[in-house]
């Protein structure tokens, strides 16, 4: 049975939201839908263009005849992960990195290596 456009538009796909560190505010991505991106002043801002231009973005591919992926797309490891933290870790994880000379996603991936590489008793 062939999926129909109104399969694609109520899927929940996955998104990241990071702040805009060039012009401010914030950028929303979906991890599966290449080059579809939303952007606000508030992470809501954001969010909500977002879901604009997913659905924008399903109508354009479904029209065009282009494959629309299915949420986690081919790749079972994409290195990609979306993760909430209180804002305090947060400010702490930002503020460790910069004294470092790395970004956040550095550190946290080099944190996460030294717990994993660690033997459990």
């Amino acid at each position: 049975m062939d999926k129909d456009l109104n399969y694609y538009l109520n899927i929940d796909y996955p998104f990241t939201v990071r702040p805009d560190t060039d012009d401010g505010g914030y950028i929303v991505e979906f991890t599966d839908l290449r080059y579809c991106v939303g952007t606000g002043d508030t992470i809501q801002e954001a969010i909500n263009d977002a879901m604009i231009a997913q659905s924008e973005w399903i109508k354009a591919a479904f029209e065009k005849g282009i494959a629309i992926p299915e949420p986690g797309g081919s790749e079972e490891y994409n290195g990609r992960i979306s993760l909430r933290i209180p804002k305090s870790l947060h400010k702490m994880v930002v503020e460790t990195a910069k004294r470092e000379g790395v970004s956040a996603n550095q550190f946290l991936s080099h944190l996460i290596s030294i717990g994993i590489g660690k033997k459990t008793v």
